[in-house]
């Protein structure tokens, strides 16, 4: 495979149970793409201060550890880069009201296809931040 790990823009995985945070680690890595993991919203949203220009995507959990939600790392993230996709998940019907304008959201339990059609689609973008 022709990989250029470094060059390669990565998805930001956000989620506090360990669990859940490897088996999507997996499936997105099955899929050819770079995994960061956070495993709250205040280690992510450091994570893309420090290392922006190498994320194109973040799917995080609406509820995290922490003092801060997903849906708070999502408002911080779309006002900061406006471009980058934003991909919320909950278990919790209605949790995902009042999302920042661009976030995306997929009910738990997700489909498969769904994660990877949004991190295609991030892998693909060329929006600037």
């Amino acid at each position: 495979m022709d990989r250029v790990g470094s060059k390669q823009r990565k998805v930001l995985l956000v989620e506090d149970d360990t669990e859940l945070r490897l088996l999507t680690k997996t499936i997105l890595e099955e899929a050819e793409f770079d995994i960061i993991e956070c495993d709250s919203a205040e280690a992510a949203l450091a994570t893309v201060l420090l290392r922006g220009q190498e994320v194109a995507m973040i799917f995080a959990d609406i509820r995290l550890s922490g003092e801060m939600d997903g849906i708070d790392l999502a408002r911080e993230v779309k006002m900061r880069w406006p471009h980058l996709i934003v991909l919320l998940t909950s278990g919790n019907a209605g949790e995902h009201r009042d999302l920042p304008p661009g976030v995306e959201y997929v009910p738990k339990p997700w489909k498969t296809l769904d994660v990877l059609t949004a991190a295609e689609r991030a892998r693909s973008s060329i929006g600037g931040r």
